[in-house]
C-alpha cells in the first residue's frame, strides 16, 4: 500500500509507488546497520543509492556503492545491504516480480535474531 512504513531493527522501511508486478520503496539504514543477508523467490530487486554509502553483499561478494549508483539483484540470488558510514543511508529499491509480499524473504543471517533455523 503506497505510505505504508515499517519501522525495523535496522531502520526503516516505506513504499512509495507500486502497481502489477512492481513495488517502489525507500529505504534507510541507521549507521553501522545491516539487513538480513537474505533471498527472494518472486522477485528481482533494482538499488539506487540516494544518500550515503552502501555496502552490498551479493552472491558472497561485497560492493561499495556511493550516491547515484545502482545495483541489479536477480531473483534468488542471496544478498544484504550495510550501512558502515556515520550517516543515514538512504537506497530507493524497485522489486519486480509476480509475487512482492514482505513474506517473501528467506533470512540466511541475521543481527537481530530472525534467520531461518
Amino acid at each position: 500500500m503506497i505510505g505504508e512504513k515499517d519501522d525495523r531493527p535496522w531502520g526503516y522501511w516505506q513504499v512509495l509507488d507500486e502497481g502489477d508486478g512492481f513495488k517502489v520503496k525507500r529505504i534507510t539504514v541507521r549507521p553501522g546497520s545491516r539487513l538480513s543477508y537474505q533471498t527472494h523467490q518472486h522477485r528481482a530487486e533494482h538499488w539506487v543509492v540516494a544518500s550515503g554509502t552502501a555496502t552490498c553483499v551479493i552472491d558472497g561478494e561485497t560492493v561499495v556503492v556511493g550516491v547515484g549508483q545502482c545495483l541489479d539483484i536477480p531473483t534468488g540470488a542471496a544478498h544484504r545491504l550495510g550501512n558502515a558510514g556515520e550517516g543515514e543511508l538512504v537506497i530507493i529499491e524497485v522489486m519486480r516480480g509476480s509475487y512482492l509480499g514482505e513474506d517473501d524473504i528467506i533470512r540466511l543471517e541475521d543481527d537481530f535474531g530472525r534467520a531461518e533455523a
